[in-house]
């Protein structure tokens, strides 16, 4: 599965230099009405001006059925 689009360029700033981040510690995201420990949630981000341009879950799979 392909995770991130073919971005290369900031859209806020034009920088031409990303990077890839994830949350430290408790900060993952969880089902809403599922008992699950939930997935870290992964970003890509301009390394010049700090925008974060896309966010997702690395294991998405934790949130079929939670749909309401």
């Amino acid at each position: 599965m392909k995770k991130s689009t073919e971005v290369t360029e900031c859209p806020k700033c034009g920088g031409k230099e990303l990077g890839k981040g994830v949350y430290q510690g408790y900060a993952v995201m969880a089902p809403a009405n599922k008992m699950s420990l939930g997935s870290s949630v992964e970003h890509i981000l301009c390394t010049d001006c700090g925008f974060i341009i896309e966010s997702y879950v690395i294991k998405p799979n934790k949130f079929k059925g939670t749909i309401f």
